[in-house]
């Protein structure tokens, strides 16, 4: 049988400034805490702290239900971990206890053509779940090209 650690999920993983991440994180159990409009607003307060912080600049996400999809251009001296686990702590503080799964998946883009689709599919996420119609209906998302 095959045993590896969180940590061996990490070990390719590198944190470049100035790369382009697209992060995807849920909730634990994949509970849609997010229904509750305080609490996606909260994680919407939290990325928007990240970015006035410095540590990135966000050109897009989603809150949608039971998780996140967040893409920005990695800034600052924080690595990708530690600035993923900042919005985490951030955000769980307006729930007034621990909401996200631990770890998170991403991907780094390279090309502008990924980064535009990568965008586009993120916003588009609630019409795909069928949670709106028309993406200006779904509160709990932006993008740079808005």
């Amino acid at each position: 049988m095959n045993h590896f650690h969180t940590q061996d999920l990490r070990k390719g993983r590198r944190s470049t400034v100035g790369q382009i991440y697209h992060v995807t994180t849920t909730t634990k159990a994949r509970e849609p805490v997010f229904e509750r409009f305080d609490l996606a607003r909260g994680v919407v307060r939290s990325l928007r702290f990240a970015d006035e912080l410095g540590w990135v600049s966000s050109l897009a996400f989603v809150v949608m239900p039971d998780h996140l999809h967040w893409l920005f251009e990695l800034l600052g001296d924080r690595s990708l971990p530690d600035v993923v686990k900042g919005v985490k702590q951030y955000s769980s503080r307006f729930a007034g206890v621990s909401i996200w799964q631990s770890g998170f998946h991403d991907r780094a883009l390279r090309r502008e053509d990924d980064i535009l689709e990568a965008a586009r599919y993120i916003v588009a996420n609630p019409m795909r779940a069928g949670l709106v119609e028309r993406i200006g209906d779904y509160p709990h998302w932006d993008a740079v090209w808005v």
